[in-house]
């Protein structure tokens, strides 16, 4: 395989591109992907088949846009595809088992204990979001300070029953956006369709943003913010996509 030097004299290990047309083909209730014409695979080998067309556009897109190599790693679309495609039984196991688990120690349930004004920023933000997720079985209890606070079992089987029940797409969606924003409460508004991923993203980082206005933000710090925001952005297209069908 030929490689090329990069801008610090670094291999450039990223496969250079080997297609010119990127097509998307309806297949019965699916929608497949092609790259001049040959349907693309997954990693494992499988079809990479979508039930959306609007879904197999973004994908398509992410194709089209590559430019002299193939840069995987920015084609979130594709890679969240590929993850719904090719996870295991065990692996969606563990993917439901994590979604109940965040329940247990949710982001949104843990408030600072001080400053009082960082404490009243997240229980305006927070607040009403724990009452909309009681509303869908996931009780939860807040907290001021790091101290655990065991929540409902209640809860988190209302939230494992939830996520077994989704189809193979919307568990990837959601299995990527709960760690995402660690809290398993945003990421059920996001995939429930009652917040943004991009919303739900900047309400994780509150005490972040707080920090940011008391004592500025690093250009690392500011490198990581402008990441998630991306990938939120991407699981934004990923759920509209999936209810455009």
């Amino acid at each position: 395989m030929e490689y090329a030097k990069g801008v610090k004299g670094e291999i450039d290990q990223r496969p250079k591109r080997f297609y010119t047309d990127v097509a998307v083909v309806q297949d019965g209730p699916d929608w497949r992907i092609t790259l001049d014409g040959r349907t693309m695979r997954t990693p494992s080998g499988k079809p990479l088949a979508v039930p959306s067309e609007s879904l197999a556009g973004l994908i398509a897109g992410e194709w089209r846009a590559q430019q002299e190599r193939i840069d995987l790693h920015s084609m979130l679309v594709t890679r969240l595809a590929y993850g719904a495609l090719d996870r295991t039984e065990d692996a969606w196991a563990t993917a439901i088992d994590e979604a109940a688990r965040f329940v247990g120690t949710d982001l949104v349930c843990y408030l600072a204990d001080a400053p009082a004004k960082l404490q009243q920023r997240q229980h305006a933000a927070w607040s009403p979001l724990r009452e909309w997720a009681a509303s869908h079985g996931v009780a939860l209890e807040a907290v001021a300070g790091i101290m655990p606070r065991e929540q409902p079992d209640a809860s988190l089987a209302a939230m494992r029953a939830h996520a077994a029940a989704l189809d193979r797409f919307r568990l990837a969606g959601l299995a990527s956006a709960i760690p995402l924003f660690g809290s398993a409460v945003l990421g059920l508004a996001v995939e429930r369709g009652r917040l943004t991923a991009v919303e739900a993203y900047e309400l994780s980082r509150i005490d972040e943003a707080f920090q940011v206005e008391q004592w500025g933000e690093d250009a690392e710090a500011a490198a990581r913010a402008a990441l998630g925001r991306t990938q939120a952005a991407a699981l934004d297209s990923w759920f509209a996509a999936l209810a455009q069908g």
